[in-house]
């Protein structure tokens, strides 16, 4: 067990939202020589609420962790500007010296997995024309240069790793060696394929709070199995999914590329000739 004056981070995964974050997590906590927090997203330098308990509770997070192990966290609520204006300052006043690791993706399949999951939270509904416009956050947390911007200028570029959810699909092995080089882990870095992809849109089932009751609850649950037909039950959670990846409609493709397009531009200077310009940005954007 680490000591209290040891229990704070080596690195922070920042984001982005909806591009690998949980699996990378997942992977680097698999590692012998590294520990990752539960919850996985403690999300302690952007909410205010959470920051409010204290950096006591910050570390009691990072105590479960054996001397010597690298210490990280994921959370990407520190890459939603604006959403959570404080972030950076927080995370430099505590952690100057901390390693970060931002994790993108092709911003447009970015935004449309954003879309599932707030559609899964029961915040939007299917319409994505209509979310588009009224959740601009679909547009902003995809704006990845934009995004780490502040890290770069409160950290410095050196401190900051740029990896991409295409990178670690087309080379996994060599990209987490890649990733975990680069915060300290010393032995090689082996991907578990035991481990499933976690927390893809796909599977998404949307939030229902009298369903998620029925479904947990043992006995409703074996009523269920007797009283109501399994084709029936398909149906209901048929009814509760995405069956086909929605589209971004042409009206707002256009406007959507070439907001991406321009922030690829702030992100280059950042990494120049970096892999993941040209993974996340082919052309065309779609």
């Amino acid at each position: 067990m680490s000591s209290r004056s040891d229990c704070l981070p080596d690195f922070i995964i920042v984001g982005a939202m909806k591009c690998g974050t949980s699996t990378l997590a997942a992977q680097l906590g698999s590692q012998n020589s590294v520990f990752m927090t539960t919850p996985k997203e403690p999300n302690f330098f952007s909410d205010d609420d959470i920051f409010a308990r204290g950096m006591a509770w910050y570390q009691d997070l990072f105590a479960p962790a054996e001397p010597g192990m690298l210490k990280g966290e994921a959370s990407t609520h520190y890459t939603k500007l604006p959403t959570y204006p404080d972030t950076v300052s927080r995370l430099q006043s505590t952690l100057p010296d901390v390693k970060i690791v931002y994790l993108i993706r092709n911003p447009m399949t970015r935004a449309i997995s954003h879309f599932i999951h707030e559609w899964s939270q029961g915040v939007l509904d299917k319409d994505v024309e209509k979310a588009l416009t009224t959740h601009p956050e679909i547009r902003e947390y995809g704006c990845y240069g934009a995004q780490i911007r502040p890290f770069v200028e409160a950290f410095g570029r050196e401190q900051i790793l740029l990896t991409s959810l295409e990178q670690l699909q087309a080379d996994q092995d060599g990209e987490l060696n890649r990733i975990a080089a680069f915060l300290g882990v010393k032995e090689r870095a082996v991907w578990n394929h035991e481990l499933s992809r976690v927390n893809a849109s796909s599977e998404r089932i949307r939030t229902n709070k009298v369903l998620d009751w029925i479904i947990a609850n043992p006995i409703t649950t074996e009523l269920r199995r007797r009283l109501v037909p399994q084709a029936l039950r398909s149906q209901i959670r048929k009814s509760l999914t995405i069956q086909e990846r929605p589209e971004i409609p042409a009206s707002q493709k256009a406007d959507l590329r070439r907001a991406f397009e321009a922030d690829r531009l702030e992100l280059a200077t950042y990494f120049p000739g970096h892999k993941a310009l040209d993974l996340c940005y082919p052309s065309p954007l779609e």
